[in-house]
C-alpha cells in the first residue's frame, strides 16, 4: 500500500493537504516547511515547482512562484534539496507544476528522480488527458507515482468519471473555475453532491478557496478533505519565523 493509500485508508474525513510553492520565501526555505507542517499535523504536502506562467493560479501563488524563480528555484535544484527528505519526512508529498519545466528536465528522468526521492504522485494541469492516455501515464505508472487530475464544477459527468478512472491516490475537485485564492464557490455543495452520486473510485479533496477552519470544514462535508495553499503561503509572506507561522496557521485550521 502506498503512503498516500495508507492516508486515505486509515482517515476518512478531514484530511488537510497543504501546497506552498518550494523556493518561498527564501531558496533553502523548503525543508524547513516540510518538518514544519509535519510538525504541525499536516496530512498531505502539495509541493509546487515555480513556474513564470502558472495559468492556475492566482496573484498569491504568482508572485511566490516569482519569488522563488528569482531566488534561483529550479526542479534539479529542489530535487538536490529533497534527498534523503524521507528520513524525516513520513507524510505523502505530492508534485504539482506545469509541463515546460518537466518537458526541459526530460519528463521520464524526471518520474525516474522524483519515484527515487520517495515523491508519492504528481499534479499536471496542462498535462492533456488523450496524451496521459497515450503516453506520459505509462510512464509515470512505471516509476511508481501516482498521478492526480482536476474536475470543474463546469466538468461534464461522463468526463469526471473518465479522469476519476485515470487518476489514483486522489481526485482533485477545484470548488469554481477561477483561480487559486479566490472565495469558496457558494454552490460547493451541490457540486459535491453530484460528485458523490457519480461513486467515483478515488477519494475527492477540494481546492481553490479554501482559507480558514470555516472553509475547511464546509469543504469537508462532502469530501475526505481539503487543500490550503494562498492562505498559507500569505501567512508565509508577513512573518520571519517559519515554524511558528507554520504551526500558528495550522493550529487555526485544525481547532479553530
Amino acid at each position: 500500500m502506498t503512503r498516500l493509500e495508507s492516508l486515505f485508508n486509515r482517515k476518512q474525513k478531514n484530511i488537510l493537504s497543504i501546497y506552498f510553492t518550494a523556493g518561498f520565501p527564501y531558496l533553502t526555505a523548503t525543508r524547513d516547511i516540510m518538518r514544519a507542517l509535519q510538525s504541525g499535523g499536516a496530512d498531505l504536502l502539495e509541493l509546487g515547482m515555480p513556474y513564470s506562467d502558472p495559468l492556475a493560479d492566482g496573484p498569491v501563488i504568482q508572485h511566490s512562484n516569482n519569488v522563488a524563480l528569482a531566488n534561483g528555484m529550479s526542479i534539479q535544484v529542489l530535487f538536490d534539496q529533497l534527498e534523503s527528505f524521507r528520513t524525516e519526512i513520513e507524510m505523502p508529498v505530492v508534485l504539482m507544476g506545469y509541463l515546460n519545466p518537466v518537458f526541459q528536465y526530460g519528463f521520464e528522468k524526471f518520474c525516474r528522480d522524483a519515484s527515487q526521492l520517495g515523491i508519492d504522485g504528481l499534479i499536471l494541469p496542462d498535462l492533456p488527458d488523450d496524451e496521459f492516455e497515450s503516453h506520459y501515464g505509462n510512464i509515470i505508472r512505471n516509476y511508481g507515482l501516482h498521478f492526480i487530475f482536476l474536475v470543474t464544477p463546469e466538468t461534464p459527468d461522463d468526463r469526471i468519471k473518465k479522469l476519476d478512472n485515470l487518476s489514483s491516490g486522489f481526485l482533485y475537485a477545484v470548488s469554481s473555475s477561477s483561480v487559486t485564492g479566490s472565495s469558496l464557490n457558494a454552490s460547493l455543495d451541490n457540486y459535491m453532491e453530484r460528485l458523490k452520486r457519480l461513486c467515483l473510485k478515488n477519494p475527492v479533496l477540494v481546492g481553490f478557496g479554501i482559507k480558514d477552519r470555516s472553509s475547511f470544514l464546509t469543504a469537508c462535508r462532502h469530501a475526505q478533505g481539503a487543500v490550503i495553499g494562498s492562505a498559507f503561503i500569505r501567512a508565509l509572506s508577513e512573518v520571519n519565523d517559519i515554524h511558528a507561522a507554520t504551526r500558528q496557521f495550522l493550529s487555526s485550521v485544525l481547532q479553530g
